[in-house]
């Protein structure tokens, strides 16, 4: 399955460069991951739980991230394992351009699946795809902005800060 689309985040390039790169950044976003460790150089570990219809299963699995240009691109590729559940391979060309607003993210993906998940059909498999693709960079993009200002009430609180800036303390 292949899918495609982009993504508007206030925040500079270099926030969303290093959000990528980071594995407490990536336990935030990915959806289900119970845990991630490694760094951008060795490639990540981790450990995602999910359900896709009636199967549900716990993952693990490896990715490694390649073709790195330095705030403007890289691509991530990954492996995870189910056990019974089967598997699931895919990967990611993520591109970042500054935007008037922020940074433009783009990203495509193609993944594949085997095992008991291939047999649940290409529309629920392509849905559950999508979902996750759209979970992480909506995770990915609150990380950064930070939530949304939803009602008075919140709109009275103090701002609250993206999870990079939590992390650096900025």
């Amino acid at each position: 399955m292949h899918m495609s689309d982009q993504r508007e985040i206030a925040a500079p390039v270099a926030d969303v460069w290093a959000a990528l790169l980071s594995a407490d950044s990536l336990l935030h976003c990915v959806p289900g991951a119970k845990d991630v460790t490694g760094n951008a150089e060795e490639g990540f570990e981790a450990t995602v739980v999910q359900k896709v219809g009636p199967v549900k299963a716990t993952f693990k699995g490896k990715v490694e991230l390649s073709n790195l240009v330095e705030g403007e691109s890289l691509t991530l590729t990954g492996e995870g394992k189910g056990g019974a559940a089967g598997f699931a391979k895919g990967g990611a060309d993520v591109t970042l351009a500054p935007s008037e607003t922020g940074t433009l993210l783009s990203y495509e993906v193609d993944a594949k699946v085997g095992g008991k998940l291939a047999q649940l059909g290409s529309r629920l498999i392509d849905g559950f795809a999508k979902k996750m693709a759209d979970q992480f960079f909506t995770n990915l993009q609150t990380s950064l902005e930070g939530p949304a200002d939803e009602g008075e009430e919140v709109a009275e609180e103090a701002p609250k800060k993206g999870l990079l800036k939590r992390m650096t303390g900025g």
